[in-house]
């Protein structure tokens, strides 16, 4: 759920930061509506047409890969899951040559080049869902999970605006959901990205000359919990306080 820091975060966001997350909110609440007039969910709907579900193949088959903002997401399941209530959960990404100027790859020892240079993408977030076909956990992996390119959190802090998914195939509402969900939990992201980082240092710390991107004992690096319909009450409320601040402010005088 929202704890009090995303509460006060929240207020010291400018308006217009505010606005684009309502606006993330209005849409993920869309997305809601629409599929739930026909009993879908955002889970059902992108497994719609794709057959028997199996575990860890990605859905929709060969992945969703916008080829003009180069973001790219599927969604997947782990034979035991997250936890005992997950359906499966969607990894986000972004390649190179949707990435903002000047960021490049952080220099590691066994870091290889990419046989072509827009292979070279980055894991933003995943997106877990839950039996009901709902979100309730974001989470970061180390780099062998998604076999990943790994830049630093600041730079995937810097691409997260650049996610977008302007296509109407093979799901219009699971691309407007997925990108307006960048959006409105924007915040947290940042903060599990920053953890991620302090996660491999700690690790790394604790086992030196160890190779820690790839060491399967790191899986997770970072979690939070999130809750669609406190974010969005949440984002209201912070947004009607700005509003009011805003239209307080004294007037010019005409004369």
């Amino acid at each position: 759920m929202m704890g009090v820091d995303d509460i006060a975060e929240l207020k010291n966001l400018s308006r217009e930061q505010l606005e684009t997350m309502a606006e993330a909110a209005d849409q993920i609440l869309e997305c809601y509506r629409l599929l739930g007039k026909s009993g879908e969910n955002i889970v059902a709907e992108v497994l719609r047409g794709e057959g028997e579900f199996f575990e860890w193949d990605h859905y929709p088959k060969g992945d969703v890969y916008d080829h003009v903002t180069h973001a790219q997401y599927y969604y997947h399941a782990h034979p035991a899951g997250l936890r005992g209530d997950e359906h499966g959960h969607f990894h986000t990404f972004l390649r190179p040559k949707g990435m903002p100027r000047g960021i490049r790859p952080k220099d590691l020892a066994d870091a290889e080049p990419a046989r072509d240079a827009n292979d070279a993408l980055s894991h933003l977030v995943a997106i877990s869902m839950n039996s009901a076909g709902f979100p309730d956990r974001l989470f970061t992996t180390n780099r062998w999970v998604t076999a990943e390119t790994w830049y630093d959190a600041a730079d995937v802090i810097a691409m997260i605006d650049h996610f977008v998914i302007d296509l109407a195939r093979p799901s219009l509402p699971v691309n407007i959901w997925i990108t307006a969900m960048m959006r409105l939990f924007r915040l947290r992201i940042e903060r599990l990205l920053h953890q991620r980082d302090a996660a491999v240092a700690e690790h790394l710390a604790k086992h030196p000359g160890e190779n820690v991107y790839e060491d399967r004992n790191l899986e997770v690096t970072s979690m939070a919990e999130i809750s669609v319909e406190d974010q969005v009450r949440g984002v209201r409320k912070a947004l009607s306080a700005a509003r009011r601040r805003g239209s307080g402010a004294p007037r010019k005088n005409r004369r």
